[in-house]
């Protein structure tokens, strides 16, 4: 195998099912490939929704049609490696098509974290300072912050597949994950791995913690500004179109800080459990954003029940 793995066409990596069920695998596909449909069917959905309703012309919904662009990305760069391995028994895969995966999850994962923030900084002046929030939150600060996301996480994480590519790696080369992971396949190098360990982890700090703790200050401000409004209406209103974002905060981080957690304690956790959490990172916040929109926002229910000719029963968030 070591052999291989380092001759002319490069070496190749095994992606895993889940252990100890592997001939229940087509089974398991029916769940996996209902979940992508519903996550590649609700962002599609919130998209065409932006797209076409009025409505929804506003910079708090163009950055939910950035995150749902965002969660459609991540989707397709899973969804082949998955399904393959579920459909059809696939798991090798060579080192090109391992990089780039690899990097266009990391990138997309670094653009939603910074999406995020700008929602959050979308949110704090449309309560802090709403007098200014047309002033402040135009068309061009919405296209300047997503852009920023994405030249962030583009710029940060695109050193990552040149490092892996000067590394050996040798044995089995079995990945933890059904997909390509940065972390994941530099416990596989066997040289010196200390500078593009130490890089990843500048990468973790320059982009989620940094954006964690963006987020924090802007709710610790709104939370304070609120509190001074005096009527218990009005606070309960202002905090409540924050609900959204503060679910699909939570949506998209839990998952994140499990799987850290997860690779930190590997060798006392249970495969499947492991397996499972690393699919839900990647899969579970392109499924529940759009879900969580839809049952909390009015303007996507409002929306919704326009386009599908639903009367609305329940109004408001």
């Amino acid at each position: 195998m070591s052999g291989l793995n380092n001759s002319s066409y490069g070496p190749t990596f095994s992606f895993i099912g889940i252990p100890g069920l592997e001939a229940a695998h087509m089974w398991i596909s029916i769940p996996f490939c209902l979940l992508y449909m519903v996550a590649l069917g609700g962002n599609i959905l919130l998209l065409l929704l932006v797209r076409v309703e009025p409505n929804l012309h506003e910079p708090q919904f163009y950055f939910l049609a950035v995150l749902a662009l965002t969660d459609l990305g991540l989707s397709l760069s899973t969804m082949p490696s998955v399904l393959a391995i579920f459909w059809f028994d696939v798991h090798d895969v060579g080192l090109d098509a391992c990089l780039t995966q690899m990097f266009f999850i990391h990138t997309l994962s670094s653009v939603e974290s910074g999406v995020l923030v700008a929602m959050a900084f979308d949110r704090l002046v449309a309560i802090c300072a709403p007098l200014s929030y047309t002033r402040i939150l135009t068309h061009y600060t919405v296209a300047f912050l997503s852009g920023a996301a994405l030249l962030r996480g583009a710029t940060l994480l695109a050193p990552l597949p040149f490092f892996l590519r000067t590394v050996p790696f040798c044995g089995a080369n079995i990945l933890s994950h059904s997909y390509c992971y940065y972390s994941d396949m530099l416990n596989l190098a066997c040289g010196d791995v200390t500078f593009s360990s130490v890089y990843g982890l500048v990468c973790v700090l320059c982009t989620f913690a940094v954006d964690v703790v963006f987020i924090l200050i802007s709710y610790v401000k709104i939370l304070g500004t609120v509190m001074k409004l005096g009527i218990q209406e009005q606070n309960w209103k202002s905090l409540q179109t924050c609900a959204c974002h503060l679910c699909t905060v939570l949506v998209f981080y839990l998952p994140l800080i499990s799987l850290a957690v997860l690779h930190r304690y590997a060798q006392e956790t249970s495969p499947i459990l492991y397996t499972t959490m690393s699919n839900a990172y990647l899969l579970m916040t392109p499924l529940l954003n759009p879900l969580v929109y839809s049952l909390k926002s009015r303007q996507i229910q409002a929306a919704l029940c326009k386009r599908f000719g639903v009367q609305r029963v329940v109004a408001g968030e």
